[in-house]
């Protein structure tokens, strides 16, 4: 780095809100360095959507995302909206186009479209941009300042600068290089950490009733998952291990050790009210066939194991019936975990909301220093909303360092 090199803020970390924040800043006519500790900038847009990219969720509000204050994210967004981040992309010649359930993604479906943006609008507004850089330590002086040692090349460096901004994400996929490097920098500095935990995230069964699961790896139904704080419609896919899929990844960020969750199977029908109809129609149908109409054969043949499957529909009784309502519609799982950071999409928990304005995203305590994306205590659904986030905060923080 040239002597020269002056800097109004580091970025430590060159994700979504670390790109966002350097271009916002560039914009306002300011200088930035992002120290990104991987050999490209963008690890996880990259990988996101399976390599796509969910960028934004049309529907992207502050009921869908979890914290210990619901209401903080509220300022970010009133800041820099969805709507601001199709209109940003759209600029660049990226137009959305929407999937399922307000999942915005590139028209040409590519997630290194996205990271191009960046890199190119970095260059073109001066943003310097340090790959196999990981930070080791950040200092305040008693300038005000902020001393940041980092290594590159094997060599260790130094960079001073007035501000910080740690968007370095959060544990989930650790061979990606993440760590809780910004969960430290907050300890650091004496500030509170909301407990963190794996979300979106596949949930195991262990004990008597693993094979069965194990043995249905592979189907997918779409279903109605909910537990006592919020219920979720989409698909659950049966694996090896348990249970994943879209609406299994929502439930388990409201989920913990310990408890239940409900499953819904049929969320849009009444099976009892089916089998009467179709009891007019053919009595002699056997309850196995109805519900391989209904569900993949292999998942018909499974419900042996719960249901009276061989019987035909004329020959159900009352306690037949109960049961078949009780076993479709309020199936019950006693997850006997996660498959932790490994498998998460993002993280729960994080620095605590408290120790930040929600109007800058600036710790209360330490002048300068700035926590953005995953490594706060904001967790979005599946579906684009923690990309969402990330480019909030990241806007927010550039018009403040």
């Amino acid at each position: 780095m040239n002597m020269g090199d002056t800097f109004d803020a580091v970025i430590i970390g060159g994700g979504a809100c670390g790109l966002m924040c350097a271009v916002q800043a560039g914009y306002l006519g300011k200088r930035t360095l992002i120290l990104e500790k991987n050999e490209k900038v963008g690890a996880k847009i990259l990988i996101s959507g399976g390599g796509r990219c969910n960028y934004t969720n049309l529907y992207s509000g502050e009921s869908n995302f979890i914290s210990a204050n619901p209401h903080f994210c509220k300022s970010a967004f009133s800041q820099y909206s969805v709507e601001d981040t199709i209109s940003f992309f759209e600029t660049y010649g990226i137009n959305g186009q929407e999937k399922t359930l307000g999942q915005l993604f590139p028209e040409s479906n590519n997630a290194k479209d996205i990271v191009r943006v960046f890199e190119s609008l970095c260059a073109d507004l001066g943003q310097k941009i340090l790959t196999n850089a990981e930070v080791k330590e950040v200092v305040k002086l008693e300038s005000g300042d902020f001393k940041i040692t980092y290594t590159l090349a094997n060599k260790l460096k130094e960079v001073i600068a007035p501000s910080v901004v740690i968007a370095a994400g959060g544990l989930p996929i650790p061979k990606m290089g993440a760590t809780d490097f910004g969960l430290k920098v907050a300890r650091q500095f004496g500030m509170k950490i909301t407990e963190t935990a794996p979300a979106l995230v596949p949930l195991t069964i262990t004990g008597k009733d693993a094979d069965w699961y194990a043995k249905l790896s592979g189907n997918s139904i779409f279903c109605r998952v909910s537990n006592d704080k919020i219920s979720f419609e989409e698909n659950i896919l049966f694996t090896h291990w348990g249970l994943s899929g879209p609406a299994i990844l929502q439930i388990s960020s409201y989920w913990k050790p310990g408890e239940q969750i409900r499953i819904d199977l049929l969320p849009n029908d009444n099976i009892t009210e089916i089998i009467q109809s179709q009891k007019l129609v053919n009595g002699r149908k056997t309850l196995l066939g109805l519900l391989s109409d209904l569900f993949t054969r292999k998942f018909a043949d499974a419900l042996d194991k719960y249901l009276p499957v061989e019987k035909n529909l004329a020959s159900l009784t009352r306690e037949d019936l109960l049961l078949i309502d009780q076993q479709i519609h309020k199936f019950d799982v006693k997850p006997a975990g996660d498959k932790g950071y490994d498998k998460a999409e993002v993280m729960r928990g994080g620095v605590a909301t408290d120790e930040l304005s929600s109007k800058t995203l600036e710790s209360k305590k330490v002048p300068g220093l700035y926590f953005g994306g995953e490594c706060v205590d904001v967790t979005g659904w599946l579906g684009g909303y923690n990309f969402q986030w990330a480019w909030s905060s990241g806007f927010v923080i550039a018009q403040n360092i």
